[in-house]
């Protein structure tokens, strides 16, 4: 079953009055339960594709659709909505409130989607627990590694119980070992939970991992 499905994206940004083509007749289906990267050079598109994916900017032209919702046609209010959702995002620079313990950065998807104060915390408890963390839910996130913010990050996104899961380089800031344990996580969410990740990625660790590469070069998919 098709959990994203491209069809013949193109974007474009005018900079200085320059037309500049990001993204040129992009056609691509991510199937549920897949683990794929998307890699290519500095430049070749990958984090404006991952952008067009998760609802964060809109094509030029073609149509993106996520389950059996044009993500394309949605704005404001149904958009934010949507992926709130369906929609987990983990970035490279973790973005954890800072104010806020482990517990409650998990907490707080769940508290956007009306989830009862109790059954988040339930439910909060238990994602930690899944990445490792069970123990450091009153943890605030300067108390923790970058490894251990990551992981966070992860059980954040899970929290909305997303249709997919979109890590824009999130090895990116972290030593080799921290790289390490948390793509072993995330394949074991992957393999045990079904969960789907769609990686933006310069990491040959990551590529490694992946059950699927697409190439991107200078805004076409050149291979997958």
């Amino acid at each position: 079953m098709a959990v994203i499905e491209v069809i013949n994206v193109e974007k474009t940004y005018n900079e200085s009055q320059i037309k500049v083509t990001a993204l040129k007749n992009i056609n691509l289906t991510i199937e549920a339960g897949e683990f794929t990267a998307i890699v290519g050079p500095s430049g070749s598109g990958k984090t404006t594709l991952l952008n067009l994916l998760g609802g964060l900017d809109k094509p030029t032209s073609g149509r993106i659709r996520v389950g059996d919702v044009w993500v394309d046609t949605l704005k404001g209010s149904k958009l934010i909505n949507f992926r709130l959702h369906h929609i987990g995002f983990v970035f490279q620079s973790y973005n954890l409130i800072p104010v806020l313990s482990a517990g409650e950065n998990v907490e707080l998807i769940m508290q956007l989607q009306g989830v009862p104060a109790a059954e988040r915390r339930k439910i909060a408890y238990s994602l930690l627990e899944k990445v490792g963390l069970a123990d450091r839910y009153k943890s605030k996130p300067s108390q923790l590694s970058g490894g251990q913010q990551q992981r966070v990050a992860v059980a954040r996104a899970l929290a909305s119980k997303p249709n997919f899961i979109l890590a824009d380089e999130p090895t990116a800031n972290l030593d080799g070992k921290s790289a390490e344990n948390l793509l072993q996580m995330m394949e074991l969410l992957n393999k045990d939970d079904g969960v789907t990740f769609i990686f933006s990625t310069h990491d040959q660790r990551v590529v490694n991992r992946a059950h699927r590469v697409v190439v991107l070069e200078d805004g076409v998919i050149k291979e997958s």
